[in-house]
């Protein structure tokens, strides 16, 4: 059996006026309003292990379940864990340490833990299902950007890449941990300094590896893209690892989701088809914003120690994306 399409799976609900944000969309999260002045912002998300550590397993977990509510503009209020733990497997004292990484992440966003649910899965999976609020008025969708935009970048690219090097030892260990800290972070910081500039839309750069989450933004609305592959901000080692690496099996399916849409040029090499189709955990925003605003952004960004990167913008609909070296 081929992939199937999730979304299409989906049922279909009546239309009810409370609902701001459902699953007709690829959306990061849904969003209800509960009054004229606030809205809920509901997500859930789980991965498998991305590091030795349990504790920063933890933490990188719950940063990417959080990220989601950041995508959208919001705070997070509340979570619950989501826990598929093996009967045979880690210890119980490493498992108390993927929550209390959890927890760690909870606490550093002001969001309080509200319990959980644990299942018996041969593989081991952790995550969270979180709560956020928002004015109705100020949610930042995916898909909502305009012609003219620049898209900003938040954090590098190329975890996915690392992972696989760090496995068959072939990156530092210093690489490796700079990768770890930048998946544990927040993206609480970038969010505030977008709300605080006004964007068009934003979302957070996970499992669809950039080119599908700019496929996400993209393609509703017709636009296209000039990207500049060289502006685009790397973890050290990324590049040596898409090289020796080439386009994996994920990363495939991630360029066939978004081919139809985006023409590669036939002569980019498996290197920057590995960078960005890499699937990331608990990614950067992708931010699309006015020109006029993009300054401001990155000198707010700057005054919380984050570095965003302009790595192209959005075309007309109609015309040929364009992706430089």
């Amino acid at each position: 059996m081929g992939p199937v399409d999730l979304f299409a799976l989906l049922p279909k609900d009546a239309a009810d006026p409370r609902l701001l944000v459902g699953m007709d969309t690829r959306d990061d999260a849904g969003v209800m309003r509960l009054s004229p002045e606030m809205a809920l912002i509901s997500t859930v998300d789980m991965i498998t292990p991305v590091a030795d550590d349990p504790f920063i397993y933890g933490k990188i977990a719950a940063a990417n379940s959080l990220s989601d509510v950041y995508a959208m503009g919001g705070e997070p209020v509340g979570a619950l864990n989501v826990c598929c733990f093996p009967e045979k497997g880690p210890a119980p004292e490493a498992l108390a340490r993927i929550l209390e990484g959890g927890l760690d992440r909870l606490r550093e966003a002001g969001a309080l833990l509200l319990g959980g649910h644990t299942v018996r899965d041969p593989e081991l999976k952790y995550g969270m299902a979180v709560n956020g609020v928002i004015h109705p008025d100020k949610v930042v969708r995916n898909h909502t950007v305009r012609a003219g935009d620049r898209l900003v970048l938040t954090k590098p690219l190329g975890c996915g890449l690392l992972m696989s090097a760090w496995k068959k030892g072939q990156l530092s260990e210093v690489d490796f941990q700079a990768a770890l800290d930048s998946m544990a972070s927040l993206n609480r910081d970038a969010a505030r300094a977008m709300m605080a500039v006004g964007v068009h839309a934003a979302t957070d750069v996970t499992g669809f590896g950039l080119l599908g989450h700019l496929w996400e933004m993209l393609s509703p609305g017709g636009f296209a893209l000039e990207l500049e592959l060289e502006a685009l901000p790397l973890y050290a080692g990324a590049r040596a690892a898409a090289g020796a690496f080439g386009v994996s099996g994920p990363m495939r399916r991630n360029l066939a989701l978004p081919a139809p849409y985006f023409k590669l040029p036939e002569e980019l090499s498996d290197t920057w088809k590995a960078l960005v189709a890499d699937p990331q955990t608990s990614g950067g925003l992708l931010i699309s914003l006015p020109a006029s605003a993009s300054r401001e952004l990155f000198a707010r960004m700057r005054e919380c120690g984050l570095q965003g990167v302009d790595i192209g913008q959005v075309l007309e609909p109609g015309v040929k994306s364009q992706f430089n070296t």
